[in-house]
């Protein structure tokens, strides 16, 4: 592979997954692929595909936040609580992918998104209704990041996707704030998850910094057509990344129990 090659193939990746992940997360599920094609894949290639994924994600999150945020679109305390369960939740997800077989875990993810794919695909406008009113929604807040911060440690792909459907089913929040809120979180677990491959040497520095460019090209542009164009997009782009989830894990899982 030429020098020149592995940047050809990240970067325009990165960047289409920079826009796709602002809008409705599932970024990685382009992105990470895109490392494996530039730098390989099978042991500390794939650590470090991992890693330096994370790095220009982590970048692109930052300024996908900050769009999000100028334009009024995050609503940082029930963020900032989802965050606080969100990094425990990781960990404990972690730690249960060592007790539970992986097979297991993407058969119970394979038989819950075909559900939640029929239930987006059949929601209409803004998610109006609350189920977690008054004093209840805070807590809601911290539930929501340890279930995804658990699911994001012990499977991954669609973190950002999980939590603006939790957001916006659960809490009530209109999809566009759902969308800013959520990069709040991911962008926390992100750079958790980005430390751990630092410390590893699993960071491919200058690849990375390269697409981190591009990725944040990719997540302005997205969330300012998120913010112009509002919650039929963002329900839409929602339903086509929990199909790629799903024929994500499937492969995925037909590997595992292969």
């Amino acid at each position: 592979m030429t020098a020149i090659l592995p940047y050809l193939i990240a970067c325009p990746l990165c960047m289409l997954a920079g826009f796709i992940d602002s809008i409705a997360g599932g970024g990685g599920l382009i992105s990470l692929p895109a490392y494996y094609l530039a730098l390989g894949s099978g042991g500390v290639l794939a650590r470090l595909s991992a890693g330096t994924n994370k790095l220009s994600a982590s970048f692109g999150s930052i300024a996908a936040v900050i769009r999000y945020a100028r334009g009024g679109d995050v609503a940082w305390v029930p963020a900032l609580t989802a965050t606080a369960g969100a990094l425990p939740g990781a960990f404990l997800g972690a730690q249960a992918l060592e007790h539970i077989p992986e097979a297991l875990a993407l058969k119970i993810m394979m038989f819950v998104l075909p559900v939640v794919c029929v239930i987006l695909l059949t929601r209409r406008g803004e998610f109006q209704r609350k189920i977690t009113p008054g004093a209840w929604r805070f807590p809601a807040y911290a539930v929501i990041g340890l279930v995804v911060g658990f699911y994001d440690g012990m499977i991954g792909p669609g973190t950002g996707t999980f939590l603006i459907l939790l957001f916006s089913g659960v809490t009530g929040m209109p999809p566009i704030i759902a969308s800013g809120s959520a990069k709040v979180v991911n962008l926390a677990s992100g750079v958790s998850s980005l430390a751990s491959f630092m410390l590893g040497g699993y960071v491919d520095w200058w690849l990375g910094l390269a697409a981190a460019a591009f990725s944040i090209a990719g997540n302005l542009l997205g969330a300012g057509f998120a913010i112009k164009n509002g919650a039929k997009v963002i329900q839409a782009v929602l339903a086509v990344v929990l199909a790629l989830i799903l024929v994500t894990l499937g492969v995925r899982a037909a590997g595992v129990g292969g």
